[in-house]
């Protein structure tokens, strides 16, 4: 194989040598980077903090129910806010409660913002009466239980909101002992938004302040010393400041749900780790090369200059193949129009360069500035070329083909769950079982399902007469419990409502669903409800996902070329990454969507899987696999443009990788099991899947199923066309 061009590391170098000339300037302005990134995403200087611009909701996608509510918006019959107190153990008899609830009512409706206010003692016909029903629990005045819905002015600011909930509330207080309740209950779609952000906040404090030190500590291990532990840990605070600072700009421009910061933060967390990780490891390595045994007294300022400048320029190529391979597959998500989707690509996007710039300045800073102290356990001698990896690597060589069908099988058998995978999009289901607020909405919708509304709509501009018309022959639809009567919401807007069994994306909406978009009624009309979003979300990702995996397969196989030399090695990484990812989405169904282990995880199953997850976790795992196929890749390739045959560039290439790949993997599951220890669900969710994926992809695969292949294919790995040999001789780089 040809040897490159020694012009093509040039600028590696130079930027190696650069920042070690200029290590504390470097460390400095990184210092005040973190500093002014965590003030700004707290709100610091006086700014709107991140977490007080997130929102929490159904996922929006182009489609039939985006169409349908946007003209119910247009009609105002949309945008308004709620909130509801539930009282249980009250006397619904009694006279006391009646001029309770009644006065409560009217002390309300004085509010300004408030634009009205209801319970079963404000209507017609009382708690017996059938409009009282509807705020009566169970529709049954012997219960013991009423709600009182009050409604705010769709106009009104959100300051002004604010305010009248303030005095609301005190209301509430004074009913809730005026009637003599024995349980009270009070919230609504902005206070479940709310508990769902306050809920990330927690997840994401809990998640770091378990990652951080368990970290540190595994790295205390790896590297043998605590100053080694703690560079690639202060590159991942810088990067996690950089995260959130970067969110926060994103969240001027687009909508950011709550569950985002948690995903962007884990990834820029744990590829700060792992690429500080391979920069401390290289430095040493360099570090020892330089010294070749000879006393650390003896390392000159000149020495760990070179070693930096080495350093950057050999491991900064693997860190930057590695983040632009991370940064296209998450810039495949771009592809799918939906506003989270897209907002995680474009932050995770900006958060993998952050990385980046923290693994090629930050890290080789405060490696120059720490020499001395970085050999000080580990001593100067070079290490062996054998070890555990090595004889792991020998032992696959002996039987290949065993090893390809039985880790091929073994991944097989794992993906087969992922063939019956349901999704769904949770609300209050996002939040711990016994969570206040979503026990408020699961007693709403058990105890008050007429204060729901429908579970499936019908939105048209046809004309009244007809609507009504159709709706008296549309109760036999699958599922259909009720018709709602056809209304006039306002701007010869026409709804239709339909209850079903159970809620808004159980078996009989979606059915229901599925029919009235098939057997469409008379009139041009569009089906609105959460399985109608569901469905429209679920088409927009089928309907891009075909782009979005050419485009990434394509630009990860051209950089895999230009690394490797080779068309065999991008395709077989390809194939094997499918596989892992298949995997992991199976072993995710089993645990989520069946339920298993839901006592040792602490979560409720609600049978199917969130359905942004599979997205995530496929741009996410693809990503990570192919960061680790990186950090084994360089280094067997260096060796066979060594002159090494493959079986001797993938053992040794293993040996002096395998310890990174591992360690780094270790690191990565710590940084997801501490989210995924989380309460929100969708993290719990994407944090185990992931744990799952870098498991699978850093022992079967990269241990096992790599070096059995290469070994099988022999010098068919390094095959390619001659005119593609040819471009890589000129264009080709390598570490």
């Amino acid at each position: 194989m040809a040897d490159h061009d020694p012009r093509q590391g040039v600028l590696l170098r130079r930027w190696g040598r650069m920042v070690g000339r200029h290590a504390r300037v470097v460390l400095l302005l990184w210092l005040l980077f973190i500093v002014g990134g965590l003030g700004a995403a707290l709100g610091a200087f006086g700014n709107q903090a991140l977490f007080d611009r997130l929102q929490s909701g159904e996922m929006v996608a182009p489609g039939e129910n985006d169409q349908g509510r946007m003209l119910l918006e247009e009609a105002g019959a949309t945008g308004f806010t709620t909130t509801t107190l539930l009282l249980d153990g009250v006397d619904l008899a009694s006279p006391t409660v009646a001029a309770a609830a009644t006065d409560a009512a009217r002390t309300i409706a004085a509010v300004p913002s408030v634009d009205s206010v209801a319970n079963p003692f404000v209507v017609p016909g009382g708690p017996t009466g059938a409009q009282g029903a509807t705020f009566v629990a169970d529709g049954d005045p012997a219960s013991g239980g009423f709600a009182t819905v009050v409604t705010f002015d769709r106009n009104a600011t959100d300051e002004q909101v604010e305010t009248a909930t303030g005095q609301v509330d005190a209301a509430f207080d004074d009913l809730t002992r005026a009637t003599g309740a024995t349980e009270s209950q009070r919230g609504g779609v902005t206070t479940l938004v709310d508990a769902i952000v306050t809920q990330v906040q927690d997840d994401a404090k809990r998640g770091e302040g378990i990652a951080l030190p368990v970290s540190f500590a595994v790295m205390v291990v790896v590297f043998g010393g605590f100053l080694a532990a703690g560079l690639p840990i202060l590159g991942a605070i810088a990067s996690i400041a950089g995260a959130l600072l970067s969110l926060l700009a994103f969240s001027h421009l687009l909508d950011l749900d709550a569950s985002v910061v948690n995903v962007v933060t884990v990834l820029g967390l744990g590829l700060s780790i792992d690429y500080g990780l391979l920069v401390v490891s290289r430095y040493r390595e360099e570090l020892r090369a330089i010294l070749q045994g000879a006393p650390l007294d003896t390392l000159t300022r000149e020495q760990a200059l070179v070693a930096g400048e080495r350093c950057v320029d050999r491991a900064g190529r693997t860190v930057i193949f590695s983040g632009l391979i991370v940064a296209i597959s998450l810039g495949g998500l771009s592809f799918f129009d939906i506003t989270f989707i897209r907002a995680v690509s474009a932050a995770g996007v900006s958060v993998v360069l952050l990385a980046l710039a923290v693994a090629l300045s930050l890290v080789p800073a405060l490696c120059v500035l720490s020499a001395r102290r970085l050999l000080r356990r580990g001593g100067t001698e070079t290490a062996p070329d054998t070890g555990v990896f090595s004889r792991l690597a020998d032992g696959v060589h002996r039987r290949p083909w065993f090893v390809v069908v039985g880790v091929s099988a073994l991944l097989v058998v794992a993906a087969i769950p992922s063939l019956d995978m349901r999704l769904t999009s949770s609300g209050p289901e996002l939040l711990p079982v016994g969570h206040p607020q979503r026990v408020l909405f699961e007693d709403l919708a058990d105890r008050y399902p007429e204060l729901g509304g429908a579970d499936v709509t019908v939105v048209t501009e046809a004309p009244l007469p007809q609507v009504q018309a159709w709706a008296t022959t549309a109760a036999d639809r699958p599922g259909v419990l009720a018709v709602d009567p056809a209304t006039d919401v306002g701007s010869e807007v026409v709804t239709v409502g339909f209850r079903t069994e159970g809620g808004a994306l159980d078996p009989d909406a979606r059915a229901l669903t599925a029919d009235l978009r098939e057997d469409r009624p008379p009139f041009p009309a569009y089906v609105v409800g959460q399985a109608s979003s569901l469905t429209d979300f679920v088409d927009a990702v089928r309907d891009r996902a075909p782009y979005a995996i050419a485009v990434v397969a394509l630009v990860t196989l051209v950089l895999l070329f230009l690394m490797t030399g080779s068309v065999v090695i991008p395709l077989k990484a390809l194939l094997m990454n499918v596989i892992s990812l298949g995997a992991s989405l199976g072993l995710l169904v089993w645990v989520f969507q069946y339920g298993h282990l839901e006592e040792l995880l602490n979560f409720s199953s609600v049978g199917a899987i969130e359905a942004t997850v599979p997205v995530l976790v496929v741009a996410f795992g693809f990503g990570l696999a192919m960061d680790y196929e990186v950090f084994l890749l360089s280094r067997i390739v260096e060796l066979h443009e060594q002159g090494l045959d493959s079986n001797s560039a993938v053992t040794l290439g293993l040996q002096r990788s395998g310890r990174i790949i591992t360690s780094a993997a270790l690191l990565m599951v710590i940084v997801f099991s501490g989210f995924a220890a989380g309460e929100l669900l969708v993290m719990k969710q994407v944090g185990l899947a992931l744990v799952i994926a870098v498991v699978l992809d850093a022992t079967l695969v990269r241990m096992l199923l790599v070096p059995a292949t290469m070994s099988v294919l022999g010098n068919a790995n390094w095959w390619a066309p001659p005119a593609l040999r040819r471009l890589h001789d000129r264009w080709g780089i390598t570490e």
